[in-house]
């Protein structure tokens, strides 16, 4: 009986872990709330103000190649589904100018 309720907890325990992690890898938030990785686009704490071209290009060729790419699509989907609730149009449009480039 012992040896049968463990296997049964063992097996609850990883259906309902799972369940936990599945949940966890799609937060709903997208690459481009990650405050780290957008700050060094900004020039204030707020992220309200965008860098010098000079700058935001640096700060994107900074980035790593995954970075980036997750960054572009985020902003290709926001083009895509236009609406109000587009939090970052001012950044899109930098990404767009320098076509995702990587150099």
């Amino acid at each position: 009986m012992s040896y049968k309720m463990i296997c049964l907890g063992a097996m609850a325990l990883s259906m309902v872990s799972g369940v936990s992690l599945a949940a966890g890898a799609d937060s709903g938030t997208s690459a481009l709330d990650d405050p780290a990785k957008m700050g060094p686009f900004y020039t204030d704490s707020s992220m309200t103000t965008l860098r010098s071209d000079d700058e935001f290009t640096a700060a994107w060729k900074a980035l790593t190649d995954e970075d980036r790419m997750a960054m572009t699509k985020v902003c290709d989907d926001e083009a895509a589904n236009a609406n109000a609730a587009n939090t970052h149009p001012e950044f899109c449009s930098n990404v767009k100018k320098l076509g995702g480039e990587s150099d």
